[in-house]
């Protein structure tokens, strides 16, 4: 028993009575002002760490961080206490069982089995249980208790984010509530349901009872800590998706596919995105702190996509991934080493320091892993030819000089290969009717939005149709795979010559993977019209309307060469070999022409930047009247193999005048070479917790040696990220790596290799493996 000095002392702490009272029957009031002073007391160790700053327009500092907590007192006093007092005569409770097993009720129902973390995880505006033991009988007439959920260090009631449930009769869909469904001998058994709105994070439960004195309350105990997600299974939940062979694949596969290469030479590697895997929870909570998002709008969907989006690339505010696209990664992982997001996302975690580094294929692939974790329906797509408009004119401008060669000083636009972004699915009610379902998200920083390099999200409906009026960026995303191509020519008078516009260059073709299986699934009509429709451009004109600038071509003469056409092909060619392109020329007319011809090969960034020209050719040709011509120019390797970059993309401009009317043709493609594979095979019996063997072997395609080589290998619920240096592999000779492993988790499950060096990079490998039940 205390004496009354002290409880005095415990009373007058908590000095401001801020009048909560839970609604109880009226004859069973909770008896005098119950002091809630405590949700706005800092910790004690903080408290003498610094005050918060005082701040003239709120009382409370800002409740940005998820992992802050506030003390709360274990006793809270009504006024004095009079020495008879008891706490253990009243009802007191004993344990809390959160039925938190992967194997038990809550995580089976909850879709969350597969997570890697001993805590309950559960999603909102579902029901799940708990079961409280008391040191006795529980008596609904005479005791009183209810539970309290907290997150943050100020929690407050109107912020959602203190939330006290009292034990009523029946449970509203969607609406936070709990009922006993069952009680025996000294427990009872609770089914609590979570709002369909309520904040998405870690929350700390409390079991609170009412005395006569005051409230007495369960210590903090972390064991009782319960993570709540979003909820594509329930059709209030903002992320709600209808099919459940999407949502498997939308938000429970942990394995994807990134498609890279270029439109005529399509590439695929996987990715292990690893939502599951132990301390990806936290750290994906920890971005949402560090972007400093106030919790009371973690609920939302379409700010967690938008901070998201920031937080994910370095750029100004310390986020996750570095990106570099110059080819040196000193100090860093080079991009295509990564072969998922768990070692960026844990390194992140820990060293709260930018991981080194990213290309767009590493940010959507850290991206998709935060919004399947947090339970956001998303995919990674890619967009071939993805325009990244300097000016956003919905233009791509190339200047050519006199010769009809490219003017690389003007030249500021590039046409990447391809990009890769993401898509979030969600209901956007800050929009009109039909613009809900995929948002167009990107976490590469290219441009700045409201002042930082974030994207999204953009409705993918709207881009569609050219309401480019509605947020967030959609005249970006709208450029991406709208813009044309000009070439243009300027004149000894100034004079400004369009030679060419080609409308039909950017966003070629924009895919994703299919559900349920490792299909290239194409879904540029999501985003755009046919090309040449009546739709596209009605879409085109409502963007113009809206605000996306599109320069007319008025001021400038255009008067293309129609009688003569031409076009080039490239040959497919594997890296280290000799290769051709061939140039077609068809002469339409009755005219005999001549025409002085350029081929400029370059070694090229995938952002489509050039970093060097390496074949200049130029030859003049007969066209003959109503004939189609080819001519072959020859690549050899010892021409591009040492300053290749990194993706082996290559970029070919061929120009031609036409001497006889002055006029000049333009053709530009990418191409990329065939990078060899790694290969992967297993030995031993596939059985999880049972230990195996994993083989990687790789062959050096290359006249020369490998130096300074990195594998990494892994394989989300089988093994986790193994990496091994190896200091050379001679020409044409073969490396062979062999892995032990425990497989933890039966099912369908991938392992995904990658190898590296200054020489060679972007080489994978993969192997769909079943783990059998032991």
């Amino acid at each position: 028993m205390m004496p009354i000095r002290e409880l005095d002392h415990q009373v007058s702490a908590h000095p401001i009575a801020v009048p909560f009272k839970p609604s109880f029957s009226e004859e069973s009031s909770l008896g005098g002002k119950l002091s809630t002073s405590w949700m706005s007391e800092p910790t004690s160790t903080d408290k003498e760490k610094k005050k918060p700053p005082l701040n003239g327009r709120r009382a409370l500092p800002s409740n940005n961080s998820n992992a802050e907590e506030n003390e709360v007192p274990e006793m809270d006093a009504f006024g004095l206490i009079p020495r008879g007092f008891n706490p253990k005569d009243y009802l007191r409770v004993v344990d809390i069982h959160m039925f938190k097993e992967p194997y038990e009720i809550n995580k089976q129902q909850h879709h969350t089995d597969k997570y890697y973390n001993p805590k309950l995880i559960v999603r909102r505006g579902q029901p799940f249980q708990i079961q409280i033991d008391f040191n006795r009988p529980y008596k609904p007439e005479t005791d009183q208790f209810w539970l309290e959920y907290l997150i943050g260090r100020y929690p407050q009631p109107n912020k959602g984010t203190y939330i006290p449930i009292l034990v009523g009769d029946v449970l509203k869909p969607g609406e936070w509530g709990a009922k006993i469904i069952h009680k025996e001998n000294n427990s009872i058994h609770l089914s609590i349901m979570s709002s369909a709105t309520c904040i998405v994070g870690k929350f700390r439960l409390y079991v609170a009872i009412w005395t006569p004195f005051g409230i007495i309350r369960t210590h903090r105990n972390s064991a009782t800590d319960t993570y709540i997600l979003f909820n594509p299974w329930c059709q209030q939940d903002a992320v709600y998706l209808d099919d459940e062979k999407e949502r498997e694949e939308y938000v429970l596969n942990d394995v994807g596919i990134v498609f890279h290469g270029d439109i005529d030479e399509i590439k695929l590697r996987s990715w292990s995105y690893g939502q599951f895997e132990e301390n990806i929870l936290d750290a994906c909570l920890f971005l949402m702190d560090k972007a400093e998002l106030e919790l009371s709008g973690r609920g939302n969907p379409i700010k967690i996509c938008r901070v998201a989006s920031a937080v994910i690339n370095s750029r100004d505010d310390n986020g996750v991934i570095a990106g570099s696209w110059d080819n040196t990664y000193t100090y860093g992982v080079a991009p295509s080493a990564w072969t998922g997001s768990v070692d960026i996302l844990l390194e992140y975690y820990s060293s709260k320091q930018p991981v080194r580094y990213g290309q767009c294929w590493v940010f959507a692939g850290v991206f998709n892993t935060f919004l399947r974790c947090l339970g956001i329906p998303a995919r990674l797509i890619t967009n071939y030819s993805s325009a990244h408009d300097n000016n956003a004119n919905l233009q791509l401008d190339f200047f050519l000089d006199d010769e009809g060669q490219v003017d690389a000083k003007l030249t500021k636009d590039s046409i990447w290969n391809y990009h890769c972004w993401n898509e979030a699915w969600m209901t956007r009610p800050d929009l009109p009717v039909g613009f809900g379902g995929w948002q167009a998200v990107d976490g590469t920083p290219q441009e700045t939005s409201d002042g930082m390099y974030r994207c999204g999200p953009a409705s993918v409906q709207a881009i569609k149709h050219g309401h480019v009026c509605f947020q967030f960026d959609a005249p970006f995303v709208f450029a991406e795979v709208n813009s044309d191509v000009v070439y243009s020519r300027r004149e000894k008078n100034g004079a400004q010559i369009i030679e060419k516009i080609d409308t039909t260059h950017i966003g070629k073709l924009i895919v994703t993977k299919g559900v349920g299986s490792d299909e290239m699934v194409e879904i540029t009509e999501e985003y755009k019209f046919q090309e040449g429709s009546e739709e596209e451009r009605l879409a085109l004109e409502t963007a113009v309307m809206y605000g996306v600038k599109k320069q007319s071509t008025q001021d400038a003469m255009y008067q293309p060469q129609k009688d003569v056409e031409m076009d080039f092909q490239v040959q497919k060619a594997v890296l280290g070999s000799d290769f051709k392109v061939t140039i077609t020329f068809r002469n339409k007319s009755r005219n005999f022409y001549t025409a002085t011809t350029y081929l400029s090969g370059n070694i090229v960034f995938y952002t489509g930047v050039t970093k060097n020209e390496f074949k200049k050719h130029s030859f003049s040709v007969k066209l003959e009247p109503l004939m189609s011509s080819a001519f072959d120019v020859i690549i050899t390797s010892s021409e591009y193999l040492s300053d290749l970059l990194d993706q082996a993309s290559f970029h070919f401009f061929v120009t031609a005048r036409i001497n006889e009317t002055g006029k000049i043709l333009a053709a530009q493609k990418a191409t990329v070479l065939e990078i060899p594979s790694l290969r992967i095979k297993t030995q031993g019996e596939m059985v999880a917790d049972k230990e195996m063997s994993v083989i990687v072997e790789f062959t050096n395609p290359l006249k020369q040696s490998l130096e300074d080589v990195t594998l990494r290998l892994e394989g989300p619920g089988v093994l986790k990220t193994m990496k091994k240096e190896f200091r050379q592999i001679p020409a044409n000779s073969t490396l062979i790596w062999e892995v032990k492993c425990i497989p933890k988790r039966p099912g369908l499950r991938k392992l995904i290799a990658s190898l590296n060096c200054d020489a060679l990079r972007h080489v994978y490998g993969e192997l769909s493996i079943q783990i059998q039940k032991p």
